[in-house]
């Protein structure tokens, strides 16, 4: 399975789009300053997700979600809660 998520961080009220395989693990590396865009905004926290069957699904999805405003964005996430 393949994954689109959305994190977001409070201390720095900014959300970042990814794409993943194991979301748990990914979200673990975000918030242990791993990634070069999210280093030292965390803590993040998983807001959105939705799985895909294809890679290729799920980068076409995690391309759409990248150009999206952010009002957009949270309608987005608060539509899925």
């Amino acid at each position: 399975m393949f994954y689109v998520y959305i994190i977001y961080s409070k201390t720095f009220d900014v959300y970042y789009k990814g794409f993943s395989e194991n979301i748990p693990q990914r979200l673990l590396y975000h918030n242990e300053n791993k990634s070069r865009y999210t280093s030292n905004k965390g803590p993040w926290e998983l807001v959105y997700s939705k799985v895909f069957n294809t890679k290729r699904e799920a980068l076409i999805e995690e391309l759409r979600l990248k150009k999206l405003n952010r009002k957009s964005l949270e309608a987005l996430i608060q539509d899925q809660q």
